[in-house]
C-alpha cells in the first residue's frame, strides 16, 4: 500500500523540488513553514517528489541509533511511495503506524554542475636549496573547479544539517592555499628547479599541483577536482632576496661561462695539435711508402742486367770449355775427333742460346722504343705548420684531402712556382675539393 494516500488533516500538498539556479547543495523547507526543525521536517500526506536529470535527493531520518538516508536519483516525478523508500517503510510502519507525518530533512545535491572557486594566496617565503639564505616571496592565484560524483563519500564527510555553501568555499580554499603553498614550496628542492625559473615554469608547475590536490579534496570533503588553473606566480622583485640571489646568479653564470670557454680553447688547442701530429705521421708513412715504390722499381730494372750477367758468365766459361774439348783424350797435343765432335755439339747448342738471348734483348729495346714515355708526375710539396712536407703525387694528396691534411688554405710549391701558393688557387689541385665541404667556422670565443 502507498505511504500516502487521502489527507486526514488540513493543510496543502507539499510538491518537494528544487528550483535553485546554482547550488551545490540546498535543503529543502515546505512553503509557509518557519525554519524549524519538528515542523518543517514534517512531511505531510500526498506530498509529491520532483527530483530532476543530475540531481540527488537525500532523506535524512534522525533516529536515535543514528541518522539513515534514503537515496532518490533523478530524473524522479511521482508521490512518494514506500516501494521506493526502503528505510522510509520501515520507520513509518513501526513508529507512526502509516497514518501520521514522519519527520525527514530533505535535501538536493547537484551532481552535474560544476563549481568554480577563486583563490589568491598572499606572498610567501620560497627559498633555493643552493642559496638559503635568501628568501624570495612569491604569491599565487587562480581557480579550481570541482564536482560531486561520489555522492556518499560526500555525505559521509560533510554535515548536510544547516549546509552553507559559502562556509564549504571557504574551507576549500583555506585547504588548496595550504597544500599549493607546500607544493610550491618544495618544488626547488624536490624537483631542482631554480627559484628564479618559477615564473616561467607554470604550465609544468600547475600540473605538479593539480596531481597533489587532486586525492587530498576527495579524502578530505568528497568533492572531484575537475581542473585547477593557477593563473599567475608573482615573485616579488622588490625584496631584498630577489636583488641579492640574482646577482649570485649572474656572478656564476659569469664565471661557469669564461670557464666552459677556456676549456672550449683548450680543448681546440689539443685538436689541433693531434690533427698536426696524426698529419706529420701520415707524411712520414706516405714517404717511406714512396722510398719503398721507387726502391722496388729500381731492383726490378736491374735484375734483368743481373740475369744476363750471370747467363754471359755461364756462356764464357762453356766457351773456354769447348776449346780444351779438342785435346780431351788425345795426348800430347794430339786431334782427338770425338772431343771435336762433342765440342761443335755444344758449340751449337750455346749458339743457339745466345742468339735466344740476344733476340730477347732485341725485342726488349725494340718494346722500350716502341712504348711512350709515361706523363709527368705531379709533386708538390706541402706546408705543415711552418715545416716543408713531401713533395707527394695526386694521389696521395687526394688521400691528404680526404683526411682533412690538406684543404684548400694549406700553402703548396712545385717546381716551376715563383713562390707558394694557396692549394685552392691552383688550378691543377682545384679537382680534388670538389666534393669537399668548407671547413667548419672558428669557435665563439
Amino acid at each position: 500500500m502507498g505511504l500516502f494516500g487521502n489527507k486526514s488533516e488540513g493543510g496543502m500538498m507539499d510538491v518537494i523540488r528544487c528550483d535553485e539556479q546554482e547550488y551545490l547543495v540546498w535543503k529543502w523547507r515546505p512553503s509557509g513553514e518557519a525554519n524549524t526543525t519538528k515542523k518543517e521536517n514534517a512531511i505531510r500526506y500526498g506530498s509529491s517528489l520532483r527530483v530532476k536529470d543530475g540531481e540527488l535527493a537525500v532523506f535524512v531520518y534522525q533516529q536515535q541509533d543514528g541518522s539513515m538516508q534514503d537515496f532518490i536519483i533523478g530524473p524522479y516525478d511521482q508521490t512518494i511511495k514506500t516501494a521506493n523508500f526502503p528505510i522510509l517503510s520501515s520507520i513509518v510502519g513501526t513508529a507512526f503506524g502509516g497514518d501520521s507525518p514522519f519527520q525527514a530533512e530533505i535535501y538536493f545535491i547537484n551532481l552535474s554542475g560544476n563549481m568554480q572557486v577563486k583563490f589568491g594566496i598572499p606572498y610567501f617565503d620560497v627559498f633555493d636549496p643552493r642559496f638559503l639564505d635568501f628568501a624570495i616571496p612569491m604569491a599565487v592565484r587562480g581557480t579550481i573547479t570541482f564536482n560531486i560524483t561520489d555522492y556518499k563519500g560526500f555525505i559521509k564527510l560533510n554535515r548536510l544539517l544547516n549546509f552553507e555553501l559559502d562556509d564549504f568555499n571557504k574551507q576549500i580554499k583555506d585547504s588548496v592555499a595550504k597544500y599549493i603553498k607546500g607544493v610550491i614550496t618544495n618544488i626547488p628542492a624536490e624537483k631542482g628547479m631554480p627559484v628564479l625559473q618559477i615564473e616561467r615554469q607554470i604550465f609544468q608547475i600547475n600540473e605538479f599541483v593539480e596531481a597533489y590536490l587532486k586525492p587530498r579534496l576527495e579524502n578530505d570533503f568528497g568533492v572531484n577536482l575537475k581542473g585547477l588553473d593557477i593563473a599567475t606566480i608573482e615573485v616579488d622583485k622588490e625584496s631584498n632576496g630577489f636583488a641579492e640571489l640574482k646577482k649570485i646568479t649572474i656572478d656564476q653564470q659569469s664565471k661557469a661561462t669564461i670557464a666552459q670557454n677556456d676549456v672550449s680553447i683548450k680543448n681546440l688547442q689539443d685538436m689541433q695539435n693531434i690533427n698536426a701530429g696524426n698529419m706529420e705521421e701520415t707524411l712520414r708513412l706516405q714517404r717511406e711508402e714512396a722510398q719503398r715504390a721507387q726502391k722496388l722499381q729500381t731492383e726490378t730494372n736491374f735484375m734483368g742486367a743481373h740475369a744476363l750477367n750471370q747467363q754471359t758468365d755461364v756462356l764464357k766459361t762453356g766457351a773456354e770449355s769447348l776449346g780444351n774439348m779438342s785435346n780431351m783424350g788425345g795426348g800430347s797435343g794430339g786431334m782427338n775427333p770425338a772431343g771435336m765432335m762433342t765440342g761443335m755439339m755444344m758449340g751449337g747448342a750455346m749458339g743457339n742460346q745466345m742468339a735466344g738471348m740476344m733476340n730477347s734483348m732485341g725485342q726488349n729495346m725494340q718494346n722500350q722504343q716502341n712504348t711512350p714515355p709515361p706523363p709527368p708526375t705531379i709533386a708538390y710539396s706541402v706546408s705543415v705548420n711552418g715545416q716543408t712536407a713531401g713533395p707527394f703525387h695526386l694521389q696521395q694528396l687526394q688521400q691528404m684531402v680526404q683526411n682533412g691534411q690538406l684543404t684548400p688554405n694549406t700553402h703548396v710549391w712545385k717546381q716551376g712556382m715563383a713562390a707558394w701558393e694557396l692549394a685552392g688557387n691552383v688550378q691543377e689541385l682545384a679537382t680534388l675539393f670538389g666534393a669537399v665541404p668548407p671547413p667548419p667556422p672558428p669557435p665563439v670565443i
